[in-house]
């Protein structure tokens, strides 16, 4: 079991790490489990990993961002997806990158747990109480669930194989445009509709005038009448 966890607590985001390779800067959970561990593992078996990617683990995401020497994680519950993870992890690579950068590149293991470990928790929690403005398509993401088009590979036969494994990236971002230009184009077609069934009453209500008019002139001005004429 990678952790131990009060029954009946939901904790969509549940432990977080910086890494220089494989040397963790800081970390922050409220779990015990063995995330350290398994995540360290995933680093050293897979072989030029992409800059984003996410491994499955007994019902939970090991999600992976690098950038700059850097390697931020989230572990996070299986049915929370993939966007908002990544969310998670790109505020908390903008934050160290711009202010803990140059002292990771030399700060030995656990050095900065003090300092920036109370920063992974305040991203944590204000990701899981705003999950709707970190998603910048969280009404879209619910309708369309991509979470069923990221593959990951299972961590169990990465870590007895040790053999090379393609992973698929998060597609949060694509699919987000995709859903945007979706939109887009359905109201352009409901649009378009509308002004075609405007002018469809318009002609059958100008056909109706013409023939009330033609009525009117052969019903009125036929066999030496006139109907408008006084008597």
């Amino acid at each position: 079991t990678l952790a131990e966890t009060t029954p009946h607590t939901t904790m969509p985001l549940i432990y977080a790490f910086v890494s220089r390779e494989t040397c963790v800067l800081a970390e922050y959970t409220q779990f015990t489990g063995n995330f350290n561990t398994v995540a360290i593992e995933c680093l050293q078996k897979l072989t030029n990993p992409e800059p984003k990617f996410t491994i499955a683990c007994d019902k939970h995401t090991f999600n992976f961002l690098q950038s700059n020497g850097f390697t931020y994680l989230v572990v996070a519950d299986e049915a929370y997806g993939r966007q908002i993870p990544f969310a998670y992890l790109e505020r908390v690579r903008d934050e160290f990158e711009e202010k803990f950068a140059d002292k990771g590149r030399v700060s030995p293991a656990h050095s900065l747990d003090r300092t920036f470990g109370p920063r992974l928790k305040s991203h944590m929690e204000y990701c899981m109480a705003h999950p709707e403005e970190i998603s910048k398509v969280a009404a879209v993401q619910r309708k369309v669930n991509e979470v069923k088009d990221v593959m990951v590979e299972n961590i169990e036969k990465v870590l007895e194989r040790g053999e090379r494994i393609e992973l698929l990236v998060g597609k949060a971002d694509g699919l987000a445009n995709q859903a945007d230009i979706f939109q887009k184009k359905g109201r352009q077609l409901r649009n378009k509709m509308w002004w075609q069934y405007c002018r469809m009453k318009l002609l059958v209500l100008l056909c109706i005038l013409i023939l009330a008019v033609v009525i009117f002139v052969i019903a009125c001005f036929t066999g030496g009448r006139n109907c408008v004429k006084k008597n």
